[in-house]
């Protein structure tokens, strides 16, 4: 089996392994599987798959996190970020106070770039489910999902933290960008069920914001205390 390009540069390059030595692979679909470098040159590598084996960073609680969409290299470090802390899915949202616009083949162009940066963060943190990244959505257009579980708006101005005695099956969050939510778009969200919610005393960065509130809701209620 012949790696992909990237892989390929990260296993011979970064990691720099040799024919004989032993790695794991993932797909994003099939779970993790244990590989022997077969061959190394200066643009290829070459591995033989050996055994399935188990994998335990996979996150156990479902988060799915709306974010409103940012600037150049703040949406790079929530995207990385947010996929090392366990998060499911991310959709990019446009809102009203995001300054990044989006048409045609620069959507695409995005899009392919976030999820170079979701598949690198799980080789990191050894994920093997990659975070879902959808094309970016208008706000409401996402409000009106279905969704299951519980639902936060992150909101400075509120005056309550998560719920601790709740014990959802999955969570929703949705995080503003570079000047938060407008008053109206916090209030169209509760009024879809999102319950508005502040992490602490300090106004967090738009990238800080979901590392932290999906870490507390993996202490809460995931798999940081397994």
């Amino acid at each position: 089996m012949v790696l992909a390009e990237d892989a390929a540069h990260y296993v011979g390059k970064v990691l720099r392994l040799r024919p004989g030595e032993m790695l794991a692979l993932f797909n994003g679909t099939d779970g993790e599987h244990l590989a022997e470098v077969v061959s190394v040159d200066k643009k290829s590598v070459t591995v033989r798959l050996d055994s399935r084996v188990p994998n335990s960073a996979d996150p156990v609680l479902p988060i799915h996190l709306g974010l409103g969409i940012s600037r150049g290299e703040r949406m790079d470090y929530a995207i990385q970020k947010a996929t090392e802390a366990g998060v499911s899915s991310i959709i990019p949202l446009l809102t009203e106070r995001c300054e990044v616009k989006l048409k045609g083949e620069r959507v695409d162009n995005r899009l392919s770039h976030w999820n170079r940066i979701a598949i690198s963060a799980c080789e990191q943190s050894g994920r093997c489910a990659v975070p879902v990244l959808e094309a970016p959505l208008a706000l409401q257009e996402w409000l009106a999902r279905e969704r299951t579980g519980a639902s936060f708006v992150l909101d400075h101005r509120g005056t309550q933290g998560y719920p601790v005695s709740c014990q959802p099956a999955a969570v929703t969050l949705l995080i503003g960008p570079e000047g938060g939510l407008a008053d109206e778009e916090v209030e169209m969200a509760t009024a879809q069920g999102f319950t508005a919610v502040r992490l602490g005393p300090r106004v967090l960065r738009t990238e800080t914001a979901p590392v932290i509130a999906i870490s507390l809701a993996q202490f809460l209620w995931g798999d940081y205390r397994s």
